[in-house]
């Protein structure tokens, strides 16, 4: 094994096409995150799937137990891969990632998942205040149109705006292409 943890947040069937949230380039994004899966899976990575459900009975999506909170097809865990259930934003809040990722000796960890504003950018942030080293793959990330003081900020300008943040003191930035030539094991 590596130090260096694939973590996947909240692919989960509501922020995909017919979910109660469906998310903007879902299906792009989803399809990077799963060629990433594979890599990780190929050079002995550590994997984490994140999963969040909404407490209580007027959970507005990802309610629990619902096919909606399920890990999409698309990205669905192998037996032995960590699934880490959240109730909020931080993936680290209130959960066992840190100790899994210090169990097995992680220094490094690649996010891809979703929302860009949301839970990307707060385990992003997080895992860089606990001291790991963190890249986001930008087009294995996606969010939607957000609206704020009467003004719809497209799901595009969403996202180079929190990738653009989050580039410019937390993490590095790669796509899909560039991570995989990067994380690709040295030839013998």
């Amino acid at each position: 094994m590596t130090n260096r943890a694939l973590i996947i947040v909240d692919l989960q069937n509501d922020y995909f096409p017919g979910g109660k949230f469906a998310l903007v380039g879902i299906d792009a994004a989803a399809a990077n995150a799963a060629r990433l899966l594979e890599a990780a899976r190929a050079n002995g990575d550590l994997v984490v799937h994140i999963r969040h459900e909404f407490l209580g009975e007027n959970a507005p999506f990802f309610a629990a137990g619902s096919d909606g909170a399920a890990i999409n097809k698309a990205v669905i865990n192998q037996d032995g891969e960590a699934i880490v259930l959240k109730n909020f934003i931080n993936s680290f809040r209130e959960t066992d990632l840190k100790n899994i990722l210090d169990r097995n000796g992680i220094t490094d960890v690649t996010i891809a998942g979703a929302m860009s504003h949301m839970c990307v950018d707060g385990i992003t942030r997080a895992a860089v205040d606990f001291g790991y080293k963190a890249t986001v793959v930008h087009d294995a990330v996606a969010t939607r149109d957000l609206a704020f003081n009467g003004v719809t900020v497209p799901a595009a300008q969403v996202h180079a705006a929190f990738m653009a943040a989050l580039g410019f003191a937390y993490a590095t930035m790669l796509s899909t292409d560039e991570y995989l030539v990067a994380s690709a094991p040295a030839a013998a």
